[in-house]
């Protein structure tokens, strides 16, 4: 069972795929995490987005920016993987899509987060480190994590 994944930036996205990608953003951060904020943020025109489909349906998201858009590294964030699906451990596939796109797409290495503190060690598995301490966001704990590649 693999996801495929498609790239895109906003302009490019069609209207579906931005009902699915704001869908799947409702349904997990808004009403899995009980939290209300305003998830159209008017970041998502610089992003370029990760979609990852399992037969036809959006099961994974991410957003990526260019370093100076969100932090001074390159960075993503809303990652997401449908509650349904997240035994399949497809995290773990999107977050090695997202880090390869941000190299390709704005030849960076260097990513800076705003972590959920709970998915600390799901994103040091994937080479970032804390650099801050707890803070909430929307009233969620949060950190701030690195990858450096030298």
């Amino acid at each position: 069972m693999e996801l495929l994944f498609k790239t895109k930036p906003f302009d490019q996205l069609s209207t579906t795929e931005l009902y699915n990608i704001l869908n799947l953003r409702n349904e997990v951060f808004v009403l899995e995490q009980n939290c209300v904020y305003l998830d159209t943020d008017f970041k998502d025109q610089k992003a370029v987005h990760v979609l990852g489909y399992y037969n036809d349906e959006l099961v994974a998201y991410c957003r990526l920016f260019k370093g100076g858009d969100y932090f001074e590294n390159a960075s993503l964030g809303r990652v997401i993987v449908a509650q349904k699906h997240r035994d399949k451990k497809w995290g773990n596939n999107l977050m090695v899509e997202a880090i390869s796109q941000i190299e390709s797409h704005y030849n960076q290495k260097n990513i800076t987060i705003s972590a959920q503190l709970y998915l600390q060690k799901f994103y040091e598995s994937h080479g970032f480190i804390t650099t801050s301490e707890s803070y909430l966001e929307d009233d969620i704990p949060h950190i701030e994590m690195k990858r450096v590649v030298n």
